[in-house]
């Protein structure tokens, strides 16, 4: 089932800008110029964004001069979508499930 750690990701990726850029870099790797030109969103607004991605754990940086690249988790992807997926299997299981009121 879910914890609040999913709970969590799950606020984290309800910006829909966020979503994009989680979007993007399921795709490939990219590096902040990228993601500015990819999305139209300025570049210290799309910083924030990344900062909490990655405080998130969603994305990992790998420097490269001056410039940082961003790859995206897919491990945390999988994991929020095991406790989705749990829901789903409650769900079905417990569709003729109903509790009588008092």
């Amino acid at each position: 089932m879910l914890t609040s750690v999913d709970a969590d990701l799950l606020r984290v990726l309800a910006d829909p800008l966020r979503l994009r850029i989680v979007t993007l870099l399921a795709r490939e790797t990219l590096c902040t110029t990228h993601l500015v030109e990819e999305t139209g969103a300025r570049q210290t607004n799309l910083s924030n964004h990344l900062k909490v991605l990655r405080e998130a754990g969603v994305v990992e940086t790998e420097p490269c001069g001056r410039f940082t690249y961003y790859r995206l988790r897919p491990d945390v992807l999988e994991a929020l979508s095991g406790g989705l997926a749990g829901l789903a299997a409650a769900a079905r299981t417990h569709a003729d499930s109903k509790r009588a009121c008092p």
